[in-house]
C-alpha cells in the first residue's frame, strides 16, 4: 500500500529556486521539487543540497494561480476527528500559501484573489484521511479498486481540492499542460503520495452506547464541487446536470469496531449470516445515504434589496435536456430516486413546484398523478410516478408534502404523512451492510445488503424544511437497522435510550448548521426542533437572529463569498493580464457609490443631534429636579412649595430657556402647587 496513500507528515525545504517536499518517514521515497518562479515540477530521487528546512506539513492542499504568480497551498495544522474502521479523519485547522515568486508583487486585484482564497480557507469545512476514502460512501468502497492510489478512488464530486490539485495530478499521469513539468508524457507514480483528496462538509465521529450496547455512531455530508455557491448567487441547475447546494449524507452504525475502545456486542444466540455473534464479533457496518440539491430546472432570485427576492422560472423545456442529464447520474449511483418536494403550493414558490413537476412529467412515461387534501392543506401530499417501467427516467418517484402548512401552528408530529407515504419506498430500498472479510489486508468489505434507493430531498434553499425531514428518515432507518442485528427489540426505538436520542438529534442539528453556513451564511432554522423535539420560545427568537442575519449577508457579503468559491474550485480563472483598471474597482457613477455614505452621514448626525439633547435633557431633569416630582396636590408640604419655587424661578432667569416658561400660568397657586405636573387629574 506504500505509495498508494498519501505521506502522513511532509518537511518543506525551501531556497530562492525551488520548494522541496520530502517525507522524513519514508527517506526512501522522492522528493517532489516546484521550481521558482517556474512552478515546474519534478522528482528527485536523493536529498537536495541547498534547501532550508521551513516547517512541517500536514499536507499539500494544492497549487492555484491567481492573477500574477502560483501558490502552493499547505495544511499546516489538522485536528483529529475520530477513526473509522481504525482510519484517522482529520480536520484541516490552519492553512499557508507559499507564493512561487521570492519577492511578492503587490497588485489590488491580486491581493483581491490572494483574501478570497484565504478566506474560503479559513471558514470552509474540509476534512481528509491519510488511509480512508471519505468522498466515498461504504456502498461505493466496496466496489472501487483498493489497489489504486487514493485520489484515483475518490469521488470527483466531492474531491473539492480537485482543481487545485491538477498541476499533480498532471504530472503524475504524463498527461495536459496545466503543469509545467519536464517529462511531460511520462507518468510519475511517485507523485501518488503527494495528492491528498480533501472533502467540504460535516464529519461526526462517535463512539457511544446504545441499550449498553457499544456503537460508532458516524455522520457524513459531502458538498459537491460543481455548481457549488452562495443562497442567492447559486440556484437551480446547469447545462451539464449539475444542481446548487447539492450535498449527499450518509448515517454510519458501526458494530465491534475495537479501534473506538469499547468492548464488542455479542447480541442474541442464532443470529447468524453476518449479525452479531455469528462466529465472534465481527466489525459489522451499516450505513444509509441521503441527497439534497435545488430544484433542476432553470430559475434564479434577484436579489434587490427587499426581504424577498424576485423569482424568475424559466421555461420547462430548456432546462429538459439538463435535468435528463442530472437524474442519468443520480439514478445510476443510488437506483430509485424518490423525489420530495417541500416547496410551498401557494404564493411565491408555487412557481418552483409546478416547474418541477411539470419536468418531471416530460422525464417518465405515462406519469400517474394523485393527491391528497386535508383540514389543514388543499394539497398536502401530491404523488406522481411512470404508469409503466419503459424507461430509465421512470425510477423517479415524485413526492409533493405541502410542509409549512401541514406543520403549522408547532404541529411538527404531522410530517408523519410524509414518512408514512415514503415507507414501503425506504423499505423497498434498504440500507448498505457489510461485514470486514477475515484476513483481508486491503480492508475489502463482504457486501451484505445493499441500498438500491436513495430519498433526494429539497426546499427553496435545501436548508431547514429540509433538515427536518432528513432528521426524520435517518431516525425511521435506524431504528430499522438497529432492529435487525436485535439490538432493539420489535416496536423499540433509538428514541428510547435519552441519551442516545440526545446525542442523535444534536449530531443532525450540527449537520443543519454546517450545510446552513456554508450555503446562506448563518446557522439552519428550526434546529430548536431538531436538537429538542419541540419548538421553543428561545428558538424561535434564535430564527429571527438568523433570518436577520441571512438579510445582510445574502445581500451585502455573498458577493465576495461567490467569488471565493468561483476562484478556489476553477469555476473562473484569473488573467495574468496587466494593464487597466483593477477588475475589482467599483465602476459604479461616483454618485451612487456616495448615496450609502450620505445615508450613513445623515444617520451619524441625527445620532449626535440625538445623543446632544438626550444628555441635555438629562442634565436639566437632574439638575432641576423638584420641578419633576410627583409631589401631593391637597397638603403641600411648605418645603415643597418654597424649592419649587426656587428651582422655577432659576429657569426663568436663564437668559435661553426663561423665554419659554411663562411667569402667568393660569390656575398657577404657589400655596398648592397646582400646575407641578401637567396632566395629572385633581383629587376631588
Amino acid at each position: 500500500m506504500t505509495g498508494l496513500l498519501p505521506f502522513r507528515d511532509i518537511n518543506v525545504h525551501a531556497s530562492a529556486s525551488q520548494y522541496a517536499f520530502t517525507s522524513p518517514s519514508t527517506p526512501s521515497a522522492p522528493t517532489l521539487v516546484v521550481e521558482r518562479p517556474s512552478g515546474d515540477l519534478r522528482l528527485n530521487d536523493g536529498p537536495l543540497l541547498g534547501s532550508k528546512r521551513v516547517s512541517s506539513i500536514a499536507g499539500i492542499l494544492g497549487i492555484i494561480k491567481l492573477k500574477l504568480d502560483k501558490y502552493i497551498i499547505v495544511i499546516t495544522k489538522a485536528q483529529p476527528m475520530g477513526r473509522l474502521k481504525g482510519h484517522m479523519v482529520y480536520k484541516v485547522i490552519a492553512t499557508e500559501l507559499l507564493p512561487l515568486r521570492e519577492r511578492p508583487l503587490h497588485d489590488p486585484d491580486e491581493d483581491t484573489y490572494y483574501g478570497l482564497v484565504k478566506n474560503l480557507l479559513k471558514t470552509g469545512p474540509l476534512y481528509f484521511s491519510y488511509s480512508f476514502d471519505i468522498t466515498n460512501t461504504f456502498q461505493r468502497q466496496a466496489k472501487s479498486d483498493l489497489t489504486a492510489p487514493l485520489w484515483k478512488r475518490a469521488d470527483d464530486r466531492f474531491f473539492w481540492n480537485r482543481f487545485i490539485q491538477s498541476d499533480l495530478i498532471d504530472f503524475r499521469t504524463g498527461a495536459g499542460t496545466s503543469a509545467g513539468y519536464r517529462q511531460q508524457g511520462r507518468e510519475q507514480a511517485g507523485a501518488d503520495a503527494f495528492i491528498l483528496p480533501v472533502m467540504f462538509g460535516m464529519m461526526r465521529i462517535t463512539n457511544t452506547k446504545i441499550k449498553s450496547t457499544p456503537i460508532t455512531f458516524t455522520l457524513i455530508t459531502r458538498r459537491s464541487r460543481y455548481r457549488a455557491g452562495t443562497r442567492y448567487f447559486s440556484r437551480g441547475i446547469d447545462e451539464d446536470g449539475h444542481v446548487s447546494n447539492f450535498n449527499e449524507s450518509e448515517q454510519i452504525v458501526i458494530l465491534n469496531d475495537n479501534n473506538d475502545g469499547l468492548g464488542g456486542f455479542a447480541g442474541g444466540g442464532g443470529m447468524l449470516n453476518g449479525k452479531v455473534g455469528a462466529h465472534g464479533q465481527e466489525l459489522q457496518i451499516m450505513a444509509y445515504v441521503q441527497t439534497r440539491g435545488s430544484v433542476p430546472v432553470y430559475w434564479a432570485e434577484i436579489n434587490t434589496l427587499r426581504y424577498v427576492p424576485n423569482l424568475q422560472v424559466r421555461a420547462v423545456e430548456t432546462a429538459l435536456s439538463a435535468a435528463r442529464k442530472h437524474f442519468d447520474e443520480q439514478i445510476r449511483l443510488y437506483g430509485e430516486n424518490y423525489l420530495v418536494n417541500l416547496v410551498n403550493q401557494k404564493g411565491r414558490e408555487d412557481k418552483v413546484k409546478m416547474a418541477y413537476e411539470q419536468m418531471v412529467r416530460l422525464l417518465v412515461s405515462s406519469a400517474t398523478e394523485s393527491s391528497k387534501s386535508d383540514e389543514y392543506s388543499s394539497e398536502k401530499l401530491r404523488v406522481m410516478q411512470a404508469g409503466d417501467r419503459k424507461q430509465e427516467f421512470d425510477r423517479l418517484h415524485y413526492i409533493y408534502f405541502d410542509f409549512h402548512n401541514e406543520t403549522k401552528g408547532l404541529k411538527w408530529h404531522r410530517a408523519q404523512i410524509l414518512l408514512d407515504q415514503l415507507k414501503q419506498g425506504l423499505i423497498e430500498g434498504g440500507y448498505f451492510r457489510a461485514v470486514d472479510m477475515p484476513g483481508d489486508t486491503q480492508g475489502q468489505l463482504e457486501v451484505r445488503y445493499q441500498q438500491t434507493a436513495v430519498v433526494r430531498t429539497n426546499c427553496m434553499d435545501c436548508l431547514d424544511r429540509t433538515n427536518v425531514v432528513q432528521t426524520m428518515l435517518g431516525r425511521f432507518t435506524l431504528t430499522r437497522q438497529l432492529t435487525d442485528v436485535g439490538i432493539l427489540g420489535s416496536g423499540e426505538s433509538q428514541d428510547d435510550d435519552e441519551a442516545f436520542r440526545d446525542l442523535f438529534r444534536n449530531v443532525w442539528a450540527d449537520n443543519a448548521d454546517v450545510v446552513s453556513k456554508s450555503y446562506s451564511g448563518t446557522g439552519a432554522l428550526k434546529t430548536d426542533f431538531t436538537r429538542t423535539g419541540q419548538r421553543t420560545r428561545a428558538g424561535a427568537l434564535q430564527d429571527l437572529n438568523n433570518s436577520i442575519t441571512r438579510y445582510v449577508r445574502n445581500n451585502f457579503a455573498d458577493g465576495p463569498r461567490q467569488d471565493g468559491f468561483d476562484v478556489f474550485l476553477g469555476a473562473y480563472q484569473p488573467s495574468n493580464y496587466i494593464g487597466g483598471s483593477p477588475l475589482f474597482a467599483d465602476r459604479r457613477p461616483a454618485f451612487i457609490q456616495a448615496v450609502p455614505y450620505l445615508l450613513a452621514t445623515s444617520c451619524f448626525m441625527v445620532l449626535i443631534a440625538s445623543l446632544t439633547l438626550g444628555v441635555w435633557s438629562w442634565h436639566f431633569i437632574y439638575s432641576h429636579g423638584m420641578l419633576y416630582v410627583n409631589w401631593p396636590k391637597l397638603n403641600t408640604p411648605r418645603w415643597a412649595t418654597d424649592g419649587y419655587q426656587e428651582a422655577l424661578g432659576s429657569v426663568r432667569n436663564d437668559a435661553l430657556l426663561g423665554q419659554l416658561v411663562t411667569r402667568h400660568e393660569r390656575g398657577a397657586s404657589t400655596a398648592r402647587v397646582t400646575a407641578l405636573e401637567e396632566g395629572k387629574k385633581r383629587i376631588q
